[in-house]
């Protein structure tokens, strides 16, 4: 929202105040709204009075759960935190640091190539956080997404976000009303030019249905294009880059509504055309292809990842839906059976293996009566380590230094212990936990908001995490419900910021690095380093993650302030595209990134 847009909401809030709905009585339904803006239409334009309706029932949220309510839980959470985190030693646990407004929940976010953070959600339809806050089953135009990119770089205030709006579109949901793409609750990842691929969204009504909606964002332009739809509807799908630079689109529950997934798989750009490379090959009006092979996942959001053999692994929400994709051959074949039951959304990571790509991923959370972990590898299951205890609607990160870390959490679906929307929370869930190098995981600080469903955490390119999401706890614990600022942001510093100054990594290549060949970057501090590491960037919902990814790289000498490198051996390892360079040194401090983009096309 721009300033202009937000001084205006602002001037619309104090009318819909002073036009609120008596408390009594339940508020009026989404799609009256859409239809039956009464005589203000004709004084003040169909637009304005359709906002004047949505804020009026906004307002009615703000009455049934109050401000007051609202800043004395942030004030309690507060103090819960600071209390919580007092034993904890920030070089053996790190430290949660900062906590400030955002103009979005969240539901989506993705580090980019330039350092900034896009975030995109849904227009909210409700502030009272003991309801649905998103349009899910809203038909006409407060069916609506929206997008920001935060900048670190310029702080942590209003001014450090931008407002970058999807494109408007029809929707076919018999109401064809124009309005910003509703693609929250899509699948998206990376292509080789850094830009993201969105695919997906939801018409509305049927309980949510799939729109066949694709973009891609582009973050040098810092603008969003729109491309051919997809075949099918899909409503919480799962996206993965292969090595050839291609995205793999599965499942999302289909345009006949929730309960109905698609096994249907595509593939974009479609083959005959060419992948997006440079920074300025922006993909416009290109198709998707289907596939001859399906995933018939019976659940929405399977985990997939791109592993060093070149196959992409599925690995669906039931225990019995464990699948391995040859994107070559287009063949789907079987994996074993995961050990325990279904699992929610929970997270799941391809874990480093040193110069290789990744070989086995780790499934964790999803269940909250099983805290134990799950290894892929080699085509066996293994039951790993457990952590403290179960949890649903984690993230679990890959640090730099290859240890892993969970963060968020809850019961179940907006479900915190205490009941499904009720913001109160067991305290357990905002506690971190840590995984060494030996696979053993420790609890550790907590957080300043219980995070659930819709949550997500990345790596920033100082090492720092960023956590964001769930709209239920930021609208409950909002210090100003009605200022545009819906969501908030919390940073967590690693131990490893800790322990000493940080190396230093000056300069790295600007071109595109071929596979398995040397390069060189420079250091002022080039005889500290004892690793050189590569992770990739995140992007993230609903405890997907398909993007993650971590390799060291192997060190050919040091001269002066210039180390020798040696990148990947190939796009099976790391797949073509933009990754974040760290050197650490012997206690793995990591310097500030610096991006290198690997593949030559």
């Amino acid at each position: 929202m721009s300033r202009a847009s937000r001084s205006a909401v602002l001037s619309v809030l104090a009318l819909a105040a002073a036009l609120a709905l008596p408390a009594a009585g339940p508020p009026a339904p989404a799609r009256a709204a859409v239809h039956h803006t009464g005589d203000e239409a004709a004084v003040l334009g169909e637009d304005h009075a359709r906002t004047h309706a949505r804020l009026r029932r906004a307002a009615q949220g703000t009455q049934g759960y109050p401000q007051s309510r609202r800043t004395a839980s942030l004030a309690a959470l507060e103090g819960s935190q600071r209390r919580a985190n007092a034993g904890f030693d920030p070089a053996r646990f790190g430290r949660f640091t900062r906590f400030f407004p955002s103009p979005d929940f969240g539901v989506h976010v993705a580090l980019l190539p330039t350092g900034k953070v896009l975030l995109f959600s849904f227009e909210r339809v409700e502030a009272d956080p003991t309801k649905e806050t998103g349009p899910t089953n809203t038909v006409g135009r407060t069916n609506a997404g929206r997008a920001w990119l935060w900048d670190p770089a310029a702080g942590y205030g209003a001014r450090a976000f931008k407002n970058v709006p999807p494109p408007v579109v029809l929707v076919p949901d018999g109401t064809y009303s124009p309005r910003p793409a509703p693609f929250f609750c899509a699948g998206h990842s990376y292509l080789p030019n850094g830009m993201v691929g969105v695919f997906g969204g939801n018409v509305g009504g049927k309980g949510g249905s799939g729109a066949r909606l694709s973009f891609v964002f582009d973050p040098w332009t810092e603008k969003w294009f729109r491309n051919r739809d997809m075949a099918v509807g899909r409503w919480y799908p799962s996206v993965v880059t292969g090595p050839d630079g291609r995205q793999v689109i599965m499942s999302g529950q289909s345009e006949r509504g929730t309960g109905t997934p698609t096994p249907v798989v595509e593939r974009f750009p479609a083959l005959g055309h060419r992948v997006p490379w440079r920074p300025y090959d922006i993909p416009v009006d290109v198709p998707a292809e289907r596939l001859r092979s399906d995933a018939p996942f019976r659940n929405d959001y399977p985990h997939l990842f791109s592993l060093r053999d070149g196959m992409i692994y599925g690995l669906g929400r039931d225990a019995d839906q464990q699948w391995l994709f040859d994107p070559v051959e287009d063949v789907r074949r079987d994996l074993p059976r995961r050990p325990a039951d279904f699992r929610g959304y929970g997270s799941a990571v391809p874990l480093p293996a040193g110069f290789r790509g990744p070989d086995s991923v780790l499934v964790l959370g999803g269940d909250p009566r099983d805290p134990h972990t799950y290894r892929l590898s080699g085509g066996r299951w293994s039951t790993e380590e457990p952590r403290a205890f179960g949890r649903t609607q984690d993230g679990t990160l890959i640090l730099p230094d290859g240890t892993l870390l969970t963060v968020n959490g809850a019961l179940d679906t907006r479900d915190y212990g205490h009941g499904p929307f009720n913001p109160k929370a067991d305290p357990k869930y905002r506690q971190i936990e840590l995984r060494d190098a030996r696979g053993r995981w420790t609890l550790g600080p907590a957080q300043r908001l219980p995070r659930g469903y819709h949550s997500n955490a990345l790596i920033l390119p100082d090492g720092r995490m960023m956590v964001t999401g769930d709209e239920l706890q930021q609208i409950a614990n909002d210090p100003d419900i009605k200022d545009g600022m819906d969501g908030s942001i919390e940073l967590y510093e690693p131990a490893y910021l800790h322990r000493g100054a940080r190396p230093a990594l000056d300069r790295v290549p600007a071109g595109d690095l071929r596979y398995d060949s040397a390069f060189q970057v420079s250091s002022s501090t080039a005889k500290d380093a004892r690793r050189a590491v590569l992770l990739a960037p995140t992007t993230v919902t609903h405890s997907v993650n398909t993007s993650q990814r971590h390799l060291d790289l192997r060190m050919t000498g040091v001269q002066g302030d210039r180390i020798g490198l040696r990148t990947p051996p190939s796009a099976a390892d790391a797949p073509p595209g933009h990754y974040m360079l760290f050197l650490l040194d012997a206690k793995g401090v990591p310097s500030t990134a610096k991006w290198i983009k690997l593949g030559v096309r």
